[in-house]
C-alpha cells in the first residue's frame, strides 16, 4: 500500500497479490486517514506501508515532512509488524497529471485534485515496486 499524503487530502494505492502493478485504491480526507487505515489494515493483508517522501529539487525535505512524522508514529504504535518504507515522489503529482492528459481525460476531470492525489500514490508504490526488484 502506498499514501500520497497531504495536508488535505491523502491518496492510497494498492498492489495486486504477486506485487508487480499499482493500482488507485481511494483518496481520503487526512483527518480521516488514521480511522481509514485502522479499519483497512484489520481487514486486508498489507506487508508493507510506502510513504511518499517529499523533497525540493535541491534534495531537501519539504515541510510536509513534520506531519507525515506523526503518521509514521502511529502507523508503527498502531501495527508494530507492518513494514514502513519511504519513496521519493518528486514530480508525482505532475507526472500523475500528464499521465491523465495522455489517458485522454477531459479538463473537467484532470481539475480533479482527489483523482490527482490517487494517481499520484499509485505512481509512488509502481516506482518503489519497481525499485525493490
Amino acid at each position: 500500500m502506498a499514501i500520497d499524503y497531504g495536508a488535505k487530502r491523502c491518496g492510497i494505492a494498492i498492489t495486486d497479490p504477486l506485487q508487480i502493478i499499482a493500482s488507485g485504491l481511494d483518496t481520503i480526507s487526512t483527518k480521516e486517514l488514521k480511522p481509514f487505515l485502522k479499519s483497512f489494515l484489520s481487514k486486508e493483508e498489507v506487508d508493507c506501508i510506502v510513504l511518499g517522501e517529499p523533497r525540493r529539487l535541491n534534495n531537501e525535505i519539504s515541510e510536509i515532512e513534520k506531519e507525515i512524522i506523526p503518521l509514521i508514529n502511529f502507523l508503527q504504535n498502531q501495527f508494530p509488524n507492518l513494514k514502513i518504507d519511504r519513496q521519493d515522489e518528486r514530480f508525482t503529482s505532475k507526472i500523475a497529471l500528464q499521465s491523465m492528459i495522455e489517458g485522454g481525460l477531459k479538463k473537467k476531470k484532470r481539475g480533479d485534485k482527489a483523482l490527482v492525489d490517487k494517481v499520484s500514490a499509485t505512481l509512488i508504490l509502481q516506482a518503489y515496486l519497481e525499485r525493490k526488484q
